[in-house]
């Protein structure tokens, strides 16, 4: 009995030494691999967010037409900027035909002589609906090199198409039955507040500016 004592207590242990070592070395081991894992979770975390800048440079490159007031402030900034191609999305064409070319043509170069630095729209909502069709006013202001604001005023006839997205119907596209009635429904509007504030604002910047009108004509010639 004391012998089988004696002879557990006698068992050679092991050095202390080499445990030690294993322990630091597992360790190390361990540290290694968490610095490994923060690292990818760090590269993820990089790569998600220059996914997520992407997409959104590339939706901020498109037109937005879910209604019928996004697509018509599209329009106007992007004839404002002279970008032909966002333009044409807004009209819902690749390719314009001889009448939306010229439009498109005359309006930029209209802008151009005012040398904007921006535009900032003020009001825009739609004056009627019939179907699929939207007839749509928007107020806005060129803001101008020296600072003043040149109010503005414009309609567009919009359409929407199968996929509930809209765009803006091209002048071959405008019947005479559209015409008239948007006529009547212009006349009307003319009663509003956002209209008579733009008549306002025009007159204000026309007291100020005599002859502005006359000089954007000489150049437009």
């Amino acid at each position: 009995m004391v012998q089988q004592v004696k002879s557990s207590n006698n068992k050679k242990r092991r050095p202390a030494g080499k445990n030690s070592r294993k322990r630091k070395s597992s360790a190390s081991s361990r540290r290694k691999k968490t610095n490994i894992n923060i690292k990818m979770i760090a590269g993820a975390a990089v790569l998600a967010v220059l996914v997520i800048v992407l997409v959104f440079a590339v939706k901020s490159c498109g037109v937005s037409n879910k209604t019928p007031e996004k697509v018509v402030k599209t329009l106007v900034k992007s004839y404002v900027d002279g970008d032909e191609r966002k333009i044409k999305k807004c009209y819902g064409v690749k390719k314009a035909d001889k009448n939306l070319e010229k439009e498109i043509s005359a309006t930029i170069k209209y802008f151009e002589v005012h040398k904007p630095k921006k535009a900032e729209i003020n009001a825009c909502d739609t004056i009627y609906k019939n179907g699929k069709n939207a007839y749509v006013y928007i107020t806005y202001s060129l803001i101008l090199e020296d600072g003043q604001s040149y109010p503005c005023i414009s309609t567009y006839m919009t359409q929407q198409n199968e996929k509930g997205k809209y765009s803006i119907l091209t002048p071959s596209d405008i019947t005479d039955d559209m015409k008239k009635e948007a006529a009547a429904r212009y006349a009307s509007f003319m009663e509003t507040d956002p209209y008579k504030e733009y008549v306002t604002a025009y007159d204000t910047f026309s007291k100020k500016n005599p002859g502005y009108e006359e000089k954007l004509a000489t150049k437009l010639n």
